[in-house]
C-alpha cells in the first residue's frame, strides 16, 4: 500500500466527538489552496455511515457552499432525518470557521431483490497498456508553472489511467465524452462503507474536466475559473475498489458559466456499480487592463 493510500484511509476514519458529531482532517502541507471536494464528500458520507449500522448507501446529494480550508479540521454534524422500515435518511453539514462548507443528504436501504437491467459498458482499451497519470504528469513537469508543480506531482492515493489523454497544458478542442480507468489497491479488505467512501472520493476526479474539453480549456492555463458546485451519486451494487473500474464521462451542456457533467462507473466484469452527476463553475478569466 502506498503512503498516499494509507493516509487517505486514516483521514476517512473520522473521529467521533459526540453522538452525531465528527471531526475530519484534510491532507496538509501539499500546496492546495482548498480541500479537494471528493475528500469532503467522502468524510461526510462516512459520518452518515457511522449513524447507520446495518444499511448500505444507495444515493447521496451534496452542495459545495464554500471552499474548504486544508489547514484546519472539518466538523461534521449528522441529522437523523428518518429511520424507516426499508430506507434511512441522513443529512450531514460540514463546518469550518463557524460556517457551512458543504451539506449532504444520503439515503440508505436494506438489501432487497428486484428486476435487473443496465446499459452495457463501453468498449474501450483496457488499463494494462495505458500510461499511469502520475507518469504522464512527470513527463510534462518542465511545462508546469513552478508554483503549481508540488501539487501537480504529489503522490495520489488513486491509480488513474486515461484511455485517450489530451495535452495537459495546451489541449485542442475535442469531444466531451472521455474514459478513464481507476482503482485503489489499498482498498483491498476494507468494509463496504469504506469502499463506498473511497469511490465517492474518486468520483470527483476528472468529472468537471469533461465540460472543459469542447472548449480546449484546462485549469493549468489559467484561463478558466473552475469549481464544483454540487455532486450527486447513486450506488447500484457492492464495490471492490481495489480492482480496476471504468469511468465513462460526458458533459452534455455548458452555459451560463456552468458545466453539467455525468459519469457511469463499471467494474471489470461490466457491471454498472455507480452513476454520478455534477454541475460546476466554468467561468472565463478576464485579465485586468
Amino acid at each position: 500500500m502506498t503512503d498516499a493510500a494509507r493516509k487517505l484511509l486514516e483521514l476517512l476514519d473520522i473521529e467521533r466527538l459526540e453522538v452525531d458529531m465528527f471531526r475530519g482532517f484534510a491532507y496538509q502541507g501539499q500546496g492546495g489552496a482548498r480541500i479537494f471536494g471528493g475528500h469532503v464528500i467522502a468524510q461526510a458520507l462516512m459520518a452518515a455511515y457511522r449513524t447507520v449500522p446495518d444499511r448500505a448507501c444507495h444515493s447521496l446529494h451534496a452542495y459545495f457552499i464554500r471552499p474548504g480550508d486544508p489547514e484546519i479540521p472539518v466538523i461534521y454534524q449528522v441529522d437523523r432525518a428518518r429511520d424507516g422500515g426499508s430506507f434511512t435518511t441522513r443529512r450531514v453539514v460540514a463546518i469550518q470557521h463557524g460556517r457551512q462548507i458543504l451539506n449532504l443528504s444520503a439515503s440508505f436501504q436494506i438489501d432487497e431483490a428486484g428486476w435487473d437491467y443496465q446499459h452495457p459498458m463501453p468498449e474501450v482499451e483496457g488499463p494494462e497498456n495505458l500510461i499511469d497519470q502520475h507518469d504522464l504528469r512527470a513527463a510534462h513537469a518542465d511545462r508546469i508553472p513552478k508554483n503549481k508543480l508540488p501539487d501537480f506531482l504529489r503522490e495520489r492515493p488513486i491509480d488513474v489511467r486515461e484511455v485517450a489523454p489530451r495535452d495537459l497544458i495546451d489541449p485542442v478542442r475535442t469531444d466531451d465524452r472521455n474514459h478513464l480507468w481507476f482503482r485503489m489497491p489499498g482498498a483491498k479488505g476494507q468494509p463496504p462503507e469504506m469502499q463506498h467512501c473511497l469511490l465517492a472520493y474518486a468520483s470527483d476526479m476528472s468529472l468537471l474536466g469533461s465540460s472543459l474539453r469542447p472548449h480546449g480549456l484546462t485549469w493549468l492555463k489559467g484561463n478558466v475559473m473552475s469549481a464544483s458546485l454540487d455532486h450527486a451519486m447513486w450506488f447500484h451494487t457492492p464495490i471492490q475498489f481495489e480492482d480496476w473500474h471504468l469511468y465513462a464521462l460526458d458533459a452534455p451542456f455548458t452555459g451560463g458559466a456552468r458545466g453539467f457533467n455525468r459519469g457511469l462507473i463499471y467494474d471489470r466484469a461490466g457491471r454498472l456499480v455507480a452513476s454520478v452527476a455534477q454541475e460546476g463553475l466554468v467561468r472565463p478569466v478576464t485579465r485586468k487592463a
